[in-house]
């Protein structure tokens, strides 16, 4: 049995929390903020909830299988797509029921949608064979040549796009997936394309009271595997041997030996599971110049502007989920990561959970969050106040025939330096480096750290971010600690 340290409750720290308990060992976990469940939060004001992090769960067989019960509601639509012409595209889970809706919008692209939706799930088993079974240090067992092939190496997601869609329309539909991973579609792998089976095949889900219900349910859980849960409580250091030998510190030397707390105290451990952001650990946490640097070099994902608006009356067939896509596509993401400033015509997301649970906002209004792809970039250094930046939003929104003028009860804003600080996500990067080339999967930290007994979970870690994502990170770390320190 190996006394075990989490730094971080996180949804993916909770999952290795789990697991590891299970495997007989003894957890403790510790988390700075007053709640577990990271960037899996909400606010609430005046009667309005709002869910600030994942708004849709996918693959929800992932939490059940440790456990974790939940009354699902599947919104009718997966999403709303309004292009700058003015049409719309309406996502529908079934596969033939969204083929005649592309047909709908670009007629005779529908068998093209049925082609990409297929190749989608091809790629999606290949990656579930290789690059979802564990670390990318050890070769998976079932993997085959034609795996690799099933991904589309070399290409990007919108050359993707372009290979199956004639109209353009359906190559921002495409792109958007880039989007889930804070990455440009224009430089982000095909791999991504994969993301359509899972919410075609799979459904995209809502959890009633919203997302955080579900690290509610997962903190019942730790709680029944006898996991210690210390919230309020920071972890200020990662503490380990240098394994240096007469001045040199061989590659991987050294183990951990637990960590010290804001309050100065020392925890021992055998075993440190970092749920952080990995330039965190590696600039703060545990100083290493090298692997910061190599980080550094990967770039930044991007980072989210948010706006809470707490809406008088309700909108007339508004979905769930919906999106408002900016004039210029490329220009937007050339503004993100190439510019480093906020788009001046954005791309907007529009959550609405009010839609499906009146539970989250009064009688008669609607809770909306409205999101978009903003650089990983304090907002002090943006050329425009993020207040000028909520009214240009609101704006854009206006002129695409989303008004909420004169319907606003209110608006909050929540930004990169919100997630910065609150998280210590460097920047305020979502998931911390973006996908960027055929490479980028290979090159986030792993999940095994320098330092024997050290590991790393979580959405700047393999396999990457999201619920589902973070939730695999949990198991494979998991299973790591199950190798190394066997019972």
């Amino acid at each position: 049995m190996a006394e075990v340290i989490v730094v971080g409750g996180g949804v993916g720290g909770m999952v290795a929390a789990l697991l590891l308990a299970r495997d007989g060992h003894q957890v403790r976990l510790h988390e700075k903020l007053p709640r577990l469940g990271g960037k899996l939060a909400e606010h609430r004001r005046d009667g309005f909830t709002f869910s600030l992090g994942p708004s849709l769960l996918t693959l929800p067989s992932i939490f059940e299988v440790l456990g974790v019960k939940l009354d699902l509601v599947e919104p009718s639509e997966l999403c709303r797509y309004r292009f700058p012409d003015g049409t719309v595209l309406s996502a529908r889970r079934d596969p033939a029921r969204m083929a005649a809706e592309v047909d709908r919008l670009a007629p005779g692209e529908g068998r093209a949608w049925l082609a990409f939706h297929q190749w989608a799930r091809g790629c999606w088993e290949a990656s579930q064979r290789t690059f979802f079974t564990g670390p990318l240090t050890r070769p998976p067992s079932g993997a085959a040549l034609s795996d690799l092939l099933a991904v589309a190496p070399g290409r990007t997601l919108d050359g993707l796009a372009r290979r199956f869609f004639r109209d353009p329309r359906l190559h921002r539909y495409v792109g958007r997936y880039a989007t889930y991973a804070g990455s440009s579609p224009y430089r982000a792998p095909a791999a991504l394309g994969c993301v359509p089976a899972i919410e075609h095949d799979h459904g995209g889900w809502y959890v009633p009271g919203g997302l955080p219900r579900l690290a509610d349910a997962l903190a019942g859980q730790l709680a029944s595997a006898g996991v210690e849960v210390a919230v309020g409580s920071e972890v200020t250091a990662v503490l380990a041997d240098s394994g240096r030998v007469r001045g040199v510190r061989p590659a991987g030397s050294g183990r951990v030996r637990g960590v010290r707390l804001a309050d100065g105290e020392t925890v021992c451990a055998d075993v440190v599971v970092v749920n952080a952001d990995a330039a965190e650990l590696y600039g703060r946490l545990l100083p290493d110049r090298r692997r910061l640097r190599r980080i550094s070099r990967l770039g930044l994902s991007s980072s989210v502007f948010l706006l809470l608006a707490g809406v008088e009356g309700t909108t007339e067939g508004l979905p769930h989920h919906s999106i408002v896509f900016s004039g210029d596509y490329g220009r937007e993401f050339a503004d993100i990561f190439d510019r480093r400033r906020p788009p001046e015509d954005p791309t907007v997301y529009i959550g609405c959970s009010s839609v499906d649970d009146p539970s989250q906002a009064p009688p008669g209004a609607e809770n909306q969050v409205l999101l978009v792809n903003v650089p990983a970039r304090d907002p002090g250094r943006w050329p425009m106040s993020p207040e000028a930046y909520r009214d240009l939003v609101l704006e854009r929104l206006a002129a695409r025939g989303h008004d909420l003028a004169g319907r606003l009860r209110f608006v909050e804003m929540f930004t990169p330096a919100d997630l910065r600080d609150r998280y210590g996500a460097w920047g305020g990067a979502v998931y911390g480096t973006p996908y960027r080339g055929a490479l980028a999967p290979f090159l986030r930290p792993g999940n095994r750290g320098p330092r024997r007994g050290l590991y790393l979970v979580g959405g700047s870690a393999h396999p990457g971010g999201g619920l589902p994502l973070v939730a695999m990170g949990g198991h494979i770390v998991a299973s790591l600690v199950k190798e190394d320190f066997p019972r």
